[in-house]
């Protein structure tokens, strides 16, 4: 199993780790290439302005991280096409079809930058121009995997002729992938691409006479390709989608939420929340179901402590009979010394006296985290937008403390598993402060942490959510709280929310996590606000706008008469607005 993965840099640590192992393919797979043309990708990366195109790195990798090929794809904006560098997988991956998809997916990015085509260098299989036979055999494969998706070589050009004629080694042609595009380009058209691959790509390699020579060479108008020689007609076609038609978003859910159900009266956190939710997306195409993935437990205690995760599943093991846990006494006193009896113990690690653990709390907490990562893994794999519809909610959880219907922060451990490749902003926009977001980056600036909600002076959690809670040592300043009176309008929130979005476009981050709160919907049982479906879409709009992928997780909202259609239109308005980056 791999996902392919654009890659912007190389100094986030899973992002530095496969420009290394890229690295390492080029060194095994092209031994004759320089050690600079290989250390070049890393510069590549940093500086498009100076080169005047911008790469894109795309790899091939498992959940581990380990890179089985990957594809450098280069945007020339100002002459609206693409030029692929490499493309190249690991020797002992080559069976797998990896080659195929990380083309696919250069596909659906050419298409999605509205270029023209793909164009690219790839050595002859003539053996008048290539007199080597092993390496005919080699370059033959090749030009037989091009065809698979409809690209060929330019014909009646001097693009494969030698830089002199001493030079005896195989040269390559030129090959378009026109994208199934029904017009070939013009002769004027290709003269400009051509004068530009060379100027720009070899501006050490090619003297002006030899640019001349190959541009003035390009005749025919339209280009004439080469007939296919391997396969009767195009072989096959990519996954990619037309510029104009809409990619659904990633619907995480997992069965596995129903277990937890504390079943007493007054206890608004209960499984028909979802069931309300996933009910109001029947029927429309803007969403894909996806299964959720199982992943390792060091995904959690990366974020909480080992010793809240140990007692959550200790506590869950312990329950007697299905009667849930209360915690009944809280160590304000003497918070050092930890008492031995585990349903006392609760008092020590949960906020409040309302979080009550019976014998499913973790599998179902454990089930909402998976459901998150899941959808962390859609934005890394390209996708732009993902919703996590999980329950029980995580962002009160901090941690070393539970509380709020929260356990496990599914939101914060989302966000930490996406800072590995590019800073992330945390935008909570439930009716009630995210404190466990708060705590658990209050220390870091590579996630910037942003809340609005209800004043905290009257509003649960009350002891944190202030203006001047605004980060420690490394984080200060990248906590942003932006408390509201109970009776803020929606277009008062609005305004405020644009506020929190300038700050959030500042920051720059490479994906969004928004914790998603219902709670503010007209009605809510636990909040004041007045929020119609028609501002739910709006506000989904705004936060679409900001461009970045975004990941989507359930918090709160407890009024199933109209959260369904609040959380339809907020993702509709999310959707429809990032399909207009």
């Amino acid at each position: 199993m791999f996902r392919i993965r654009k890659v912007a840099d190389d100094l986030f640590p899973m992002n530095k780790s496969a420009v290394k192992q890229v690295k390492e393919i080029l060194r095994n797979q092209t031994p004759t290439l320089s050690e600079n043309r290989i250390e070049e990708i890393s510069q590549k990366l940093h500086d498009p302005v100076r080169r005047k195109y911008r790469s894109i790195l795309f790899i091939a990798e498992n959940l581990k991280g380990r890179v089985k090929g990957f594809a450098l794809l280069e945007h020339f904006s100002d002459k609206n096409f693409c030029f692929l560098e490499y493309i190249a997988t690991k020797k002992e991956e080559l069976p797998r079809g990896i080659g195929s998809a990380l083309y696919d997916r250069c596909r659906e990015e050419a298409i999605l930058l509205r270029v023209h085509g793909i164009y690219f260098e790839s050595l002859a299989d003539d053996p008048e121009i290539c007199k080597n036979k092993e390496l005919l055999l080699q370059n033959a494969a090749r030009l037989k995997f091009w065809e698979k998706f409809g690209a060929r070589p330019v014909m009646n050009t001097l693009y494969e002729s030698p830089l002199d004629e001493s030079d005896k080694s195989c040269p390559p042609y030129l090959v378009i992938d026109n994208l199934d595009q029904e017009e070939l380009p013009t002769a004027e058209r290709l003269k400009v691409i051509v004068d530009t691959i060379l100027r720009r790509k070899y501006p050490e390699d090619c003297p002006e006479e030899y640019i001349e020579k190959v541009v003035n060479s390009i005749t025919d108008d339209p280009v004439q390709l080469r007939p296919y020689k391997y396969y009767r007609s195009r072989a096959r076609y990519g996954p990619f989608l037309p510029p104009d038609k809409k990619k659904p978003f990633a619907l995480i859910y997992n069965d596995s939420h129903a277990i937890h159900h504390i079943r007493e009266k007054g206890y608004v956190e209960a499984p028909v929340r979802i069931k309300t939710l996933l009910k109001s997306f029947q029927g429309s195409d803007m969403f894909k179901k996806v299964p959720s993935l199982s992943f390792p437990e060091k995904y959690i205690r990366q974020v909480h402590s080992p010793d809240l995760v140990d007692y959550l599943k200790a506590a869950c093991e312990s329950v007697v009979n299905g009667n849930p846990v209360y915690p009944y006494v809280f160590p304000i006193r003497n918070p050092e010394k930890k008492p031995k009896d585990l349903s006392v113990l609760a008092g020590y690690y949960c906020m409040d006296t309302f979080t009550p653990i019976h014998e499913n709390v973790w599998n179902a907490s454990r089930s909402a985290v998976n459901c998150a990562l899941t959808g962390a893994e859609q934005l890394l794999a390209g996708d732009s937008l993902a919703y996590a519809l999980v329950r029980p909610p995580g962002h009160h959880a901090e941690t070393n403390v539970y509380g709020g219907f929260c356990y496990l922060n599914s939101a914060s451990i989302g966000a930490h598993y996406l800072s590995q490749y590019a800073r992330v902003a945390l935008l909570d926009i439930d009716y009630h402060h995210g404190n466990g977001n708060q705590e658990i980056f209050y220390k870091r600036k590579d996630v910037l942490t942003v809340s609005l909600h209800a004043d905290p002076t009257i509003t649960y959690p009350y002891f944190c959510g202030y203006r001047n809670e605004r980060g420690e040592g490394e984080g200060e300043g990248y906590n942003l709280n932006i408390p509201l009176d109970e009776d803020t309008t929606p277009a008062q929130y609005r305004m405020e929310l644009s506020e929190a979005l300038k700050t959030i476009g500042k920051f720059k981050p490479g994906y969004l996590v928004v914790s998603f709160g219902l709670d503010t919907g007209k009605g809510d049982p636990t909040g004041s606000f007045s929020f119609t479906s028609k501002d739910f879409e709006k506000v989904g709009r705004m936060i679409g706008s900001l461009g970045v992928p975004i990941l989507v997780v359930q918090e709160g909202g407890y009024t199933t008469r109209a959260m369904g259609l609040n959380a339809f239109n907020f993702m509709k308005g999310l959707y429809e607005t990032v399909w207009k980056w």
